[in-house]
């Protein structure tokens, strides 16, 4: 700091400032700082960095930040940590809410004030040490999750292997590269809560940023050593007389291997299988044509006519990339995404911003815990149903059709000068419905470029040359890129998983997948699934913390192994069932759930298959340790000598 003064003040310019209200508490030890004009109020349309607050009572906050931020700088010790109490009113300060009190272990937990990463599992009793060391567990992806596994796993000492079919690791940020890919969550809540980065350059960060997030993270555990790169999963069979898993691989060289453990954890995601559509005539289609994850590189768009099928979340971040590109593009949309207000989702996070995350005590995880509770459960009563709800179905309750109106009225005020364009952009069905994109008004300036076609007429055909739409019209084409999702309600499909008794797992789902917390199912001992049946999240959640509590619990679950020396643990069918029926039932109030909503929330069979239909606090109080009632313990292994 060549000039502490003047840094001091860029930085305090940029800060989000009721996160640097609670910083300033922990600097300053002063509780009465948490005055009732100090509270922050939230609008969805405004700069939430401001929380609200006047003129002058934001620069009252930046003087007094500026004087505690130099004093610790200068080597002022930190007072003693607020009081419990303190800390709890804390979080109902930068909420701008009376957050309920059945919250208060669960924020604390991701708060994680203390420092301590209290998911990190703990086998330094002796007895655990030793079975740790009996133990073998095979993963299946290298992606998000299943690198956050190879970390408790080794935190825990239990041996394991990492089985991954692509070159490097990172999962979905190594598989999509198509132009503009990015993250719809701001990243810093889309990163590991014990592995924050506040280096990020932007807030919502690009598919290079992240991949090289994922691979650090990788490199910092020593996970590499324990990874199979270029290796694929055929089928995994439980052996019922050796208590084993037995995994068949394709080999990075092209032979067949068979390898063995005691448990296996599938972290393979759930959109990485592209989905294209059943269109008659697609595959007679003469030009260059691809799935958006499957981007070819290898195709110069310039100066082309493209057409674009689908407008959902990867053409929402390809398509402003390529308009300017190609000659003409003709983007068809089925049905309109929500766009959510998010206007710093393609800005750089200024350098004043970082500095505070990287040197004023406890201020970057309160702006984490803000971003977590505004983006998660801040946001669950608008997309929860009203049973008594008696207005218009495009909405499910009055909070929902408020929320409705806000948006509406924010993409309106994108479209003044081409009222043609709202018709096509607004949402028929209750925000929430389907998956809410993030919105900083580049994809409106892309539809509204003279050489860009939105088309909704519906497609008839697809020819050598082109596209027919349902109104009789070709248009012509000289490539196709789909952006049409993928094939999320077949759970671990293509692999082929078979448990007790020869049962084959995609048989006995019979296209309606289910899992007991998405992550185990009658017959099947000792197999895990991360990203599983009903643990997606649709109000911009980060999965991650689905797989920070899943992990913890699955870890958790091979501790009660160690513990009773049983070989297998294997859910209850009653348990399972009794779960899935309280999810279907929740599913069925909420904007997801509403029968004139069709999305690929919902399988084949109409079931929402994909969603977490309650507050996260419920997913974080079941996972916190199994309950060794819900299982079915294998006999009990006699310990040797």
């Amino acid at each position: 700091m060549t000039d502490p003064s003047a840094t001091l003040d860029a930085a305090l310019a940029e800060a989000h400032l009721p996160a640097l209200l609670m910083a300033l508490v922990h600097l300053t030890g002063d509780a009465a700082l948490l005055t009732e004009e100090r509270r922050a109020v939230y609008d969805p349309l405004a700069e939430a960095r401001l929380g609200g607050y006047s003129p002058e009572v934001a620069a009252d906050l930046r003087a007094r930040a500026k004087a505690a931020i130099q004093k610790h700088l200068d080597g002022a010790p930190l007072p003693a940590p607020p009081a419990p109490e303190t800390v709890r009113r804390m979080m109902d300060f930068i909420a701008g809410v009376d957050i309920p009190a059945n919250y208060a272990a669960f924020l604390t937990d991701e708060l994680q004030l203390t420092g301590v990463d209290t998911k990190a599992p703990d086998w330094s009793e002796p007895k655990l040490k030793a079975a740790a060391g009996r133990m073998t567990v095979i993963v299946v992806g290298a992606g998000m999750s299943g690198l956050l596994t190879g970390i408790r796993l080794k935190q825990a000492g239990v041996p394991f292997t990492i089985l991954e079919k692509n070159a490097d690791a990172g999962g979905t940020w190594f598989e999509n590269v198509y132009p503009g890919c990015r993250v719809d969550n701001p990243n810093h809540m889309y990163s590991y809560s014990f592995e924050p980065n506040h280096d990020f350059p932007q807030y919502y960060s690009t598919q290079p940023v992240l991949l090289d997030y994922f691979c650090k993270v990788a490199d910092k555990h020593g996970l590499r050593e324990h990874i199979r790169f270029e290796t694929t999963v055929e089928e995994a069979v439980f052996d019922e007389a050796a208590n084993r898993w037995r995994v068949t691989v394709h080999t990075k060289d092209g032979g067949r291997e068979t390898l063995v453990a005691n448990a296996l954890v599938t972290a393979v995601g759930q959109l990485n299988r592209p989905r294209y559509p059943d269109i008659e005539g697609l595959e007679t289609f003469d030009g260059p044509s691809f799935h958006s994850a499957r981007w070819r590189k290898d195709v110069d768009l310039t100066g082309k006519r493209v057409a674009v099928i689908g407008t959902g979340a990867s053409a929402f971040q390809f398509v402003p990339e390529i308009a300017p590109k190609v000659a003409h593009l003709d983007i068809y949309q089925r049905t309109p995404p929500w766009p959510l207000p998010g206007p710093t989702y393609h800005d750089d996070v200024p350098e004043g911003k970082k500095w505070l995350l990287g040197h004023v005590p406890f201020y970057g995880k309160w702006y984490r815990f803000w971003l977590f509770w505004t983006l998660t459960d801040g946001f669950y009563e608008a997309v929860k149903a009203d049973p008594d709800w008696n207005g218009p179905p495009e909405a499910v309750g009055q909070a929902n059709a408020e929320l409705r109106a806000q948006v509406v009225e924010a993409l309106r005020a994108q479209v003044v000068d081409r009222p043609d364009l709202l018709e096509k952009l607004e949402p028929r069905y209750p925000i929430g419905g389907k998956r809410a994109l993030v919105d900083n008004g580049v994809w409106v300036n892309a539809l509204k470029r003279d050489n860009v076609d939105l088309n909704t007429a519906g497609i008839a055909s697809i020819t050598p040359t082109g596209v027919v739409t349902r109104d009789g019209v070709e248009h012509p084409a000289d490539v196709l890129i789909f952006g049409t999702g993928f094939h999320a309600s077949r759970f671990l499909w293509p692999m082929k998983i078979v448990g007790r008794g020869g049962v084959d797992l995609e048989t006995a789902w019979n296209g309606d997948a289910r899992a007991y917390l998405g992550m185990t199912t009658p017959g099947f001992p000792n197999l895990f699934i991360l990203y599983g049946p009903n643990t997606n999240i649709v109000v911009n959640g980060s999965i991650i913390f689905f797989s920070e509590c899943s992990v913890r619990y699955i870890v958790g679950a091979l501790k009660l192994l160690a513990q009773t020396g049983a070989p297998t643990l294997e859910v209850k069918k009653a348990v399972h069932d009794a779960f899935n029926a309280k999810v279907d039932a929740a599913n069925a109030q909420m904007a997801w759930g509403s029968p004139n909503v069709t999305s690929w929330y919902k399988n084949a069979v109409g079931r929402v298959s994909q969603n977490w239909p309650f507050p996260l606090v419920d997913y974080w109080n079941a996972t916190v340790t199994p309950n060794p009632d819900d299982f079915i313990l294998g006999a009990k292994v006699k310990e040797t000598a």
